[in-house]
């Protein structure tokens, strides 16, 4: 018996990888070209400011990369884990680049979130990805070494798990326990993040399975790493700097005769007090942090001694008495610094120094040589990339951390001066989404819940707990706009287009 094939058809569509490729692109083809055209701002920005640019927090960051075997006493060192996990290409270009796929990445789970979950039209899902693909300052931000790009990705991950899927069983439960322990471990914020998501799923009436799987896969890695701390400096924790941080918070208005510190019996709180009065004093908490001059406060225990527990934990119990004897002080500081992140203009604060570090700046950068946990922050960066260039400056050797490129650093420059996301916006994003969850009474807000809960916290933690910068803002954007966004939704629909899943979609938000 002969089985004769028949030869294809010429006229047949053709269903190869690249064809299907197409396809999907022409259905969503604006949201494709807005994203290459942000994805070329991000090449712009990496031929104009190579390899990478740099913070203070940077060189902490790298150092706990190329020296794993201890914790940072600062600041978690998930961060630190993923610079280790790129450490064999030897790159920060490299490290960049992820970072600023990070940031496209944020905006296809938007996109993606706003268009499948909630049924909005193409055009209404890709506006609310704009902020994210094209201001200025959040390019720039994944372009320094830092740890915020990754926080953002991580955030926005978890908050559409959770939207994504009407019902959360507890393998994907645990999913999202599993990123939720990575957020904590990129930034400490993130616990606080877990008790949102508990507290959202509880609302939704989730179940118990779920959320057990969820709180116990978060956990597991949590308590290894405070167990792996407490190995190196001897208490059970995540870092040995939220009491400092919170003192900083306090230090503007804390009055020690208010708070009836004895220094006979409390030595140690009284070392903390501040001589100025609270209207003499400098108008950034940092100065009693960061720029403490030796033999004041922190010092008086020690050298180096900022970040050891027992400092630590007399700076928070300082900090605890401040907010407690001066509540409304406290409210003071914290509403100021909240709304700083709604101004419509940009003023510098809290000093030029860290005002600049966000900026595209005309020059390049040295990276300094100060001392690190086995050696200086320069000599890590080189360690991690040896092709960083060196240069006599001042008769000596100094690494080069950034170096600029005409005409691509020009443009960045020219570029960040016209289109940034001013506060003002973020604040009309969060009343949009408030007056979306409002509307949404009946039902403990709804979807719009989560995300604008989220931003809403994301810009309040930092004002209650350390101080207003301006990069704190940045990881609320993606929420703000996902919350306003969902609120609108009827407003962006369509009349009926016969597609029933994008309208049944609509329904059940």
């Amino acid at each position: 018996m002969v089985t004769v094939t028949e030869p294809p058809r010429l006229d047949a569509p053709a269903t190869g990888v690249p064809t299907r490729v197409w396809a999907f692109l022409g259905r969503h083809r604006l949201f494709a070209a807005v994203v290459a055209l942000a994805f070329m701002l991000r090449v712009v920005t990496m031929l104009g400011y190579g390899p990478a640019l740099w913070f203070n927090d940077s060189f902490e960051y790298v150092s706990g990369a190329v020296n794993p075997d201890r914790p940072s006493a600062l600041r978690p060192n998930g961060y630190s884990f993923w610079l280790l996990l790129l450490r064999p290409i030897h790159s920060f270009s490299f490290v960049v680049f992820t970072q600023h796929l990070m940031g496209l990445g944020i905006a296809v789970l938007i996109y993606a979130l706003l268009r499948r979950r909630f049924g909005l039209p193409g055009w209404g899902a890709t506006l609310a990805t704009l902020p994210v693909l094209f201001d200025a300052y959040q390019i720039q931000l994944e372009h320094l070494v830092m740890s915020d790009a990754m926080f953002m990705l991580l955030v926005v991950g978890v908050i559409t798990l959770v939207l994504w899927h009407r019902k959360v069983s507890w393998r994907l439960g645990a999913v999202i326990g599993l990123l939720l322990a990575l957020t904590a471990l990129t930034r400490s914020i993130g616990l606080p993040i877990l008790a949102l998501v508990v507290a959202y799923m509880l609302v939704k009436r989730t179940g118990w399975k779920p959320i057990a799987a969820m709180v116990t896969a978060c956990a597991v890695p949590v308590l290894g790493y405070m167990a792996w701390f407490a190995s190196t400096y001897g208490n059970f924790s995540m870092t040995n700097s939220d009491g400092a941080i919170l003192y900083m918070r306090t230090s503007l208005f804390a009055d020690c005769n208010k708070m009836k510190v004895d220094p006979r019996k409390e030595l140690e709180l009284a070392l903390l007090c501040i001589s100025a009065p609270p209207s003499e004093r400098h108008f950034s908490g940092q100065k009693y942090l960061w720029w403490a001059q030796p033999g004041q406060r922190f010092h008086a225990f020690g050298p180096n001694t900022t970040f050891t527990p027992a400092v630590n934990q007399a700076a928070g119990t300082f900090a605890k008495r401040a907010i407690l004897a001066q509540p409304l002080d406290y409210l003071g500081v914290v509403t100021g610094d909240f709304f700083r992140a709604f101004r419509w203009d940009r003023p510098q604060f809290p000093d030029a120094n860290t005002y600049r570090q966000y900026e595209f700046l005309p020059e390049g950068k040295v990276l300094p040589s100060w001392s690190s946990y086995r050696g200086t922050s320069d000599r890590d960066a080189q360690i991690y990339d040896p092709g960083l260039p060196t240069a006599q400056i001042r008769g000596k050797p100094s690494v080069i951390g950034t170096q600029l490129h005409a005409p691509w650093a020009r443009f960045m420059q020219a570029y960040q001066q016209t289109v940034r996301l001013p506060g003002l916006v973020v604040g009309v994003l969060l009343l949009i989404g408030l007056a979306g969850v409002v509307v949404r009474w009946r039902t403990l807000g709804g979807p719009v819940l989560l995300p604008w809960l989220g931003a809403f916290g994301l810009i309040l933690a930092p004002a209650a707990t350390a101080e207003f910068d301006y990069r704190y803002v940045l990881p609320a954007v993606p929420l703000a706009c996902l919350a306003a966004a969902i609120s609108l939704r009827h407003g962006f629909a369509r009349p009926s287009s016969g597609k029933a899943s994008a309208a049944t979609t609509a329904r059940r938000g």
